[in-house]
């Protein structure tokens, strides 16, 4: 074996760097050519040459600017020849410039008569188009035509209704079968992309009919798997872990409780966040029950995942099938938010992303390492024009065709503000009052601090919400599970009473903390999802206490908090139960036994379901609570410290609405196991207690005993 190799790699579009590996440097008279197509012969210019330990290094001008989209070879000699490798020109600084393409033509574009593929490729030398006409029981390779901005089109005439595709790209002399990036159907297991024609998708979605959500406020949201929510043995639900089994109603527990649709119609929520259901990668869509993941690996943004279909070797099984559970949602007047996760991929080096545009689409950091602030050894480069688009243009897509009424973007601090914004507002302008919220962590991330999505830069970003890490771990105490037996204000540390206020007031007050947001819109108040471990096990582990009766009662007091205060209230499916993960604290691939919603415990402890609707319901009739504006939270609540670490909130809602039968409310949280004695100085009327919300007029009261850990509302009339 000889041991001299060189290569070459176009540095910007006039600089190549040839690097040769030898014991020799080439002959001093011998030039470096370049050939374009294969023909085209010139001398490359030497600029400069080092070399260290039998590393020679030639840096060279072009005769001409690169174009890409051309065949080029570096020739010398003595060593042969190699394809020079283009892919580091897409980290120029010029290269959006010069290759961003505005086109909403991308993907497989169907039309009856014929369909035009459409590939922005700009640093391929050549693409053909593999295609089945017949389930893939024959393929034909087709030449595609570049066009400006590095675009590629094949326009093939025939009916191409349900035909596979995948692309085959020659970048730098090496060529990869790939899917489309823009894909919108798909074989099993993404093996190939499928031509969809959407008019035989077309399902009512019942958009128009859906209440308006006039603030983000107005939301009650409850966090859910489509695997999770309708797989449990527990239920008459027929299509269990499927798209349709949450489309199912009339379905009941054993006992004959409300199940799967039935059970969030009987809670009374305004939207489900579904863990994510376009297309992931680590279950094997043809035997979905060999493994299990929640779905954070997405490796196709514009695909529903086949492993929750009806039929996933029909490509229409899908699409279908996710329809019809979204209308029968909508149907129910319950929206739907899109778990979406744009920060990374699963895999980037096989990904359809690199395999078409290599190292374009992913996060680097100075030194040329991937970055890895999403902990999955890449992030996406949101803030290249092209990557940007494409989310922007996945969010429209699910918006229009599937109705989509809210994202919750995974790990959003990874994401750039501006990338975000433009979502937003595309969003809005099909749906008026769409929501958009995510996780505001600050990663560690090659991106501008200043142009990240998260927490710290909140206060310029009023129209998007955050999940409040500080509201979730003031009121049960750190979550990480280091913390898990680090107590919170209701688990039994009274030193986080000032904080509490902060928390219940929204966070956008200046109230011993510098406020985190402009209003309680930005505030997604929670103190479970399915990240973590579960509330119920935190409670548990706070006190060394597990039994039932204890731990219920501070349950209570938890749930019933997240909804008495401003902000927009969030729930994970089972946390209204207790529902226990065995203080696993990660269980996003340890199955079902960890992950379904326990309807068995439902049935034995269905008096906790009863108490959170009963809340729900008192949330949506009084509309001082989803009150957004920090000036107007401010005037209208007022706090008294009680004995043994209580809390008196007092809410003056005339101020804020002369209409109501209320002058005041007035919130009593006793986090202690002694109770608390109060004298009012005025009578008051009990709405809240243990039981849930039930106004009783007869009820007046000007001595109240406030029972340890519970939280009770009255209401002083006018």
């Amino acid at each position: 074996m000889k041991n001299t190799t060189f290569q070459a790699i176009l540095v910007d579009f006039n600089t190549i760097r040839v690097t040769v590996f030898s014991l020799n440097a080439k002959p001093e008279r011998e030039a470096i050519r370049i050939v374009k197509d294969e023909f085209d012969i010139q001398n490359l210019q030497i600029l400069k040459t080092n070399s260290i330990s039998g590393i020679f290094i030639y840096e060279c001008k072009t005769p001409y600017t690169i174009e890409l989209g051309h065949k080029y070879d570096i020739q010398i000699d003595s060593f042969g020849i190699t394809s020079l490798n283009v892919n580091e020109i897409s980290l120029d600084p010029k290269f959006d410039e010069k290759y961003y393409y505005d086109g909403d033509d991308l993907g497989a574009n169907y039309f009856d008569k014929y369909t035009e593929f459409v590939l922005w490729a700009p640093l391929a030398s050549n693409v053909l188009l593999k295609l089945s006409r017949n389930n893939g029981k024959s393929f034909e390779a087709l030449p595609m035509v570049r066009f400006s901005k590095g675009v590629y089109r094949c326009k093939v005439d025939g009916n191409l209704d349900g035909a596979y595709y995948s692309y085959f790209v020659e970048n730098s002399g090496l060529v990869r079968e790939t899917s489309d990036p823009y894909a919108k159907g798909s074989t099993p297991n993404g093996r190939y992309s499928v031509v969809i024609n959407f008019k035989r998708t077309k399902i009512d979605l019942e958009n128009e009919d859906l209440p308006i959500t006039k603030s983000y406020t107005d939301a009650i949201i409850y966090e859910l798997s489509v695997r999770d929510f309708t797989i449990s043995p527990y239920t008459n639900i027929k299509n269990k872990g499927k798209f349709l089994g949450l489309a199912e109603e009339k379905r009941t527990t054993l006992k004959g409780n409300p199940a799967g649709l039935d059970y969030l119609k009987y809670l009374g929520v305004t939207h489900v966040q579904i863990l994510p259901f376009f297309d992931f990668k680590t279950v094997d869509e043809l035997h979905p029950d060999l493994q299990y993941n929640w779905g954070y690996d997405p490796a196709q943004y514009f695909v529903p995942e086949g492993s929750y279909a009806s039929d996933v070797e029909d490509p229409y099984s899908r699409i279908i099938d996710l329809k019809k559970m979204i209308k029968a949602l909508h149907h129910n007047k319950i929206k739907v938010v899109m778990d979406v996760v744009f920060n990374h991929v699963f895999e980037s080096g096989f990904n359809a992303f690199e395999k078409v545009v290599p190292n374009y689409y992913f996060r680097r950091r100075q030194n040329g390492f991937l970055s890895n602030g999403s902990g999955c050894g890449n992030d996406v480069a949101s803030e290249r024009q092209m990557v940007s688009k494409l989310i922007c243009d996945a969010c429209t897509f699910w918006i229009k065709e599937y109705g989509i009424d809210g994202f919750r973007f995974d790990l959003m601090g990874l994401t750039d503000k501006h990338t975000i914004n433009k979502v937003y507002r595309e969003a809005i302008s099909i749906k008026k009052d769409f929501i958009l919220y995510g996780e505001g962590w600050n990663m560690q991330t090659e991106l501008e601090e200043s142009l990240k999505t998260n927490l710290n830069n909140a206060l310029n970003l009023p129209q998007i919400g955050f999940f409040n890490d500080s509201y979730r771990d003031i009121i049960k105490g750190p979550s990480s599970e280091g913390g898990f037996y680090q107590k919170g204000y209701l688990t039994g540390d009274f030193s986080y009473l000032e904080g509490f206020k902060f928390a219940v007031m929204g966070s956008c007050i200046n109230y011993c903390f510098n406020r985190r947001f402009l209003n309680a819109n930005q505030s997604i108040n929670y103190a479970e999802c399915h990240d973590n471990g579960a509330l119920y096990d935190k409670i548990c582990a706070c006190d060394g206490n597990s039994d039932y009766s204890f731990v219920k009662r501070i349950l209570k007091m938890v749930n019933a908090t997240i909804l008495l205060s401003f902000g927009v209230p969030f729930f994970h499916s089972g946390q209204e139960i207790g529902q226990s993960k065995n203080n696993n604290h990660n269980t996003y691939n340890m199955g079902d036994k960890y992950n379904m919603f326990r309807y068995d415990l439902l049935d034995q402890r269905f008096d906790m379901a009863n108490y959170l609707k009963s809340l729900i319901k008192f949330r949506k009739t009084m509309n001082f609570i989803k009150v957004s504006s920090a000036d107007l939270i401010q005037d209208i609540v007022y706090f008294e410290n009680l004995e043994k670490g209580g809390v008196r909130i007092e809410y003056n809602i005339e101020k804020y609405d002369s209409n109501s039968k209320f002058k005041k409310m007035h919130l009593f949280i006793n986090p202690s196991n002694e109770t608390i004695y109060y004298n009012s100085e005025v009578y008051l009327r009990l709405l809240l207690s243990d039981v849930g919300y039930a106004e009783m007029e007869s009820l007046n009261v000007i001595n109240l005993a406030i029972p340890g850990f519970s939280i009770q509302l009255f209401g002083e009339v006018k």
